[in-house]
Formats: structure tokens, C-alpha cells, sequence
């Protein structure tokens, strides 16, 4: 569980966040949605330590998260972020391998192999393993990353708009996995555009809007025509099919 108080955090001169307050409940997939500029990647950022916080605290499971150790911060919290700079020349499995890193100081194991491989599977990306990343599709680079982070195999879990670059059937399938890990009793955090998709597989969603939230709580409470058209301030329909909300800007 991350509980989140007071926090403010700037980048250069901008205030970014302002005063967050927000529970981010373990056994949970949380979304994060908002407008652009919201201050949700900010707000992962904070969390993963990549982004110093200016006032206010975080805790993971009670420990304050500025004060743990950064080795094993990396073995509890695993990131991936929108602007992740990779190698071209690096292999899918290298790539995925380093999601190992804090636990086998790269020198991997045949049990880190293994892992590397079940999680390459997870995101159907184990029949090219040892295609290099510049002979990739977008897609397919983004779930490469996602598959490092998965190899990482943290309590917490934080994605970055990890649906960008994917087809539909990708992102259910990673949407899937992301919902699994938050069933086994991980803290999972997904920044998602697509209100659709956070209706459908987050148990929890936190709304920001100016650096602030907006809203929070469980999907039917948040995902309502009301509060997503103030959120985003336009008119938003939001139907139910087949026993799933569908939200749709009008």
C-alpha cells in the first residue's frame, strides 16, 4: 500500500503538484486519469523516487519511501516510465534481462533466465527474444519494457501510459497481466487516457486535474457523467454494455 500526504513537487519553477492526498491500496490495480498536464506522470515519477518530492511524504507499506535504501527500493517498486531511453542494439531478452538487475547484479542465473522467458511470454513477445530492439515495431518495443518491469518482480508496480504504441489486442492482454499482478497482492499503479479500459480492469481510480485530485475511489463512484465531465470539462456519456461502462465524450 503507498499512502500519499501533502505532497508537492515542481519541476525547474512550475509547481506540479499540489498537496496530493491519496491511498493506493495493495491486491488493487489504481488508475490514474486526467487531462493533459494533470501532474499524473509527475506523480509516478514522485513515487518510483525519479522526481524529488518539494513537501509532503509517501509511504510504502509504512516505511517512509525517502528513506529506504535505494538497492531495496529496486527490489520493491519497479517503474516504467513514458520517455525510457533504450539501447536499439540490445536484444529483447537483454533488454528484459535487466529487470533482474537488483536482485542478480547482472549476472543472471538460470532461474533469472527463466523468469526473463515467463514474462517475455506474458506480453507474446517469446518468439522474439533475440530480435534486436531496432528491428521492432513500436509496440513491440513497448512491451519489452514492460516486460523488464514484470522481471523485476516488485511488490509495487508502476506503468506509465503503458498502452501507447499498442494494437487492441496488446493492450488487453498487457491490461490482463496488470490486473493478475494486483490479484497475487501487488500495488499496481497504471497512468491511462482511455476511460474505457480504466472502467474496465481498475479496482480503484484516482482523477487528477491541476495538479490536485480531482476524485477518487472505486470506478462506478468516479466514472460517472458527472465527475469525468467536470474532470475534463466537456460532456461525457458513460453507458453500460455487456456489464462494462463505456464512457464517450458527447
Amino acid at each position: 500500500m503507498i499512502q500519499i500526504e501533502s505532497l508537492t513537487a515542481s519541476l525547474g519553477d512550475a509547481p506540479i503538484l499540489n498537496g496530493i492526498d491519496a491511498v493506493l491500496p495493495r491486491g488493487a490495480l489504481t488508475a490514474l486519469v486526467g487531462p493533459n498536464g494533470a501532474g499524473k506522470s509527475t506523480l509516478l515519477s514522485v513515487l518510483g523516487r525519479l522526481t524529488p518530492m518539494t513537501g509532503g511524504s509517501v509511504r510504502l507499506d509504512g516505511a517512509d519511501l525517502a528513506q529506504i535504501p535505494s538497492r531495496d527500493l529496486a527490489r520493491r517498486l519497479s517503474v516504467l516510465r513514458q520517455d525510457t531511453v533504450i539501447a536499439t542494439r540490445l536484444t529483447v531478452e537483454d533488454l528484459a534481462g535487466f529487470g533482474r538487475y537488483p536482485h542478480s547484479q547482472g549476472r543472471l542465473t538460470p532461474e533469472d533466465r527463466d523468469i526473463v522467458r515467463r514474462c517475455l511470454a506474458l506480453v507474446d513477445l517469446e518468439p522474439l527474444a533475440g530480435r534486436h530492439l531496432d528491428t521492432l515495431s513500436g509496440g513491440q518495443r513497448q512491451r519489452a519494457l514492460i516486460a523488464m518491469a514484470l522481471a523485476q518482480q516488485t511488490e509495487v508496480l508502476l506503468l506509465d501510459e503503458p498502452l501507447n504504441n499498442l494494437d487492441l489486442a496488446h493492450a488487453r492482454r498487457v491490461m490482463n497481466v496488470a490486473a493478475e499482478e494486483a490479484r497475487a497482492g501487488k500495488t499496481v499503479v497504471v497512468v491511462l487516457h482511455d476511460l474505457t479500459i480504466a472502467a474496465r480492469f481498475a479496482d480503484h481510480v484516482v482523477a487528477m486535474k491541476d495538479g490536485r485530485i480531482h476524485d477518487a475511489g472505486p470506478p462506478p463512484e468516479v466514472m460517472s457523467a458527472a465527475s469525468l465531465g467536470a474532470l475534463y470539462e466537456c460532456k461525457v456519456e458513460v453507458h453500460e454494455i455487456g456489464g462494462h461502462r463505456v464512457v464517450m465524450p458527447i
